[in-house]
């Protein structure tokens, strides 16, 4: 049976493609036809190349504390194309960052996280926290210097705390110092947790968006 008539013996059935033309045929509002709009649909945009970029340098890169480095070294130089997908995941992150910033300030300053959009604001301000421990942590990978440097301010300041400091130490490094163990915390947070914590909020907020329409506040 080809696809053609699978779909068609599908559509039959549960009558996909109106439900799906209900969904995707919607008219814009005339003011949110403007490029700042777009800010949100750009994140997504570069979220989802730093997904694909991600699962192929996640083929050759070794989340050991006495690889990594190594690793991002063959991927750059010897893989094929390694460079190319290596800055396409550099880059991607840098506009993820930016387009989510400025799609927060444009949600602040034009009033759109008014009553009855509270709970999208939220959610909002939990992505934009997840894209910047995105960063931090895709930064750590690459276990030079300067992002050993960058680790140890991070991850060490939860040593300041009364009482569950030693505990949240343990908890996010594997131990009171930055070891081996931290590298593999922070892959694992880079390349799972943080994914899939993405994946769900983002699923929130265009759920929320799609049932409550663009804000209209100016």
């Amino acid at each position: 049976m080809s696809l053609t008539k699978l779909i068609d013996w599908l559509d039959e059935r549960f009558e996909i493609r109106r439900d799906l033309e209900r969904a995707l045929r919607r008219t814009v509002p005339r003011h949110a036809t403007g490029a700042v709009y777009c800010l949100g649909g750009i994140a997504f945009l570069a979220f989802m190349v730093e997904v694909v970029t991600g699962i192929a340098l996640a083929r050759y890169y070794q989340p050991n504390a006495a690889l990594a480095y190594e690793s991002v070294r063959v991927i750059t130089y010897e893989v094929p194309l390694g460079s190319l997908v290596r800055s396409l995941h550099y880059w991607a992150g840098n506009v993820m960052v930016a387009a989510v910033l400025l799609h927060m300030l444009r949600v602040y300053f034009m009033g759109a996280y008014r009553k009855p959009r509270e709970l999208n604001w939220v959610v909002g301000v939990a992505l934009l926290l997840l894209t910047f421990t995105f960063g931090f942590s895709g930064y750590a990978l690459r276990w030079d210097v300067a992002s050993y440097g960058a680790t140890s301010i991070v991850v060490l300041a939860p040593a300041s705390l009364p009482f569950a400091g030693a505990w949240v130490m343990k908890v996010f490094l594997g131990d009171l110092a930055i070891t081996g163990e931290t590298l593999t915390r922070l892959y694992f947070l880079h390349v799972f947790l943080l994914p899939m914590a993405a994946f769900v909020l983002m699923l929130i907020h265009f759920l929320i968006v799609r049932r409550q329409g663009i804000a209209s506040y100016m």
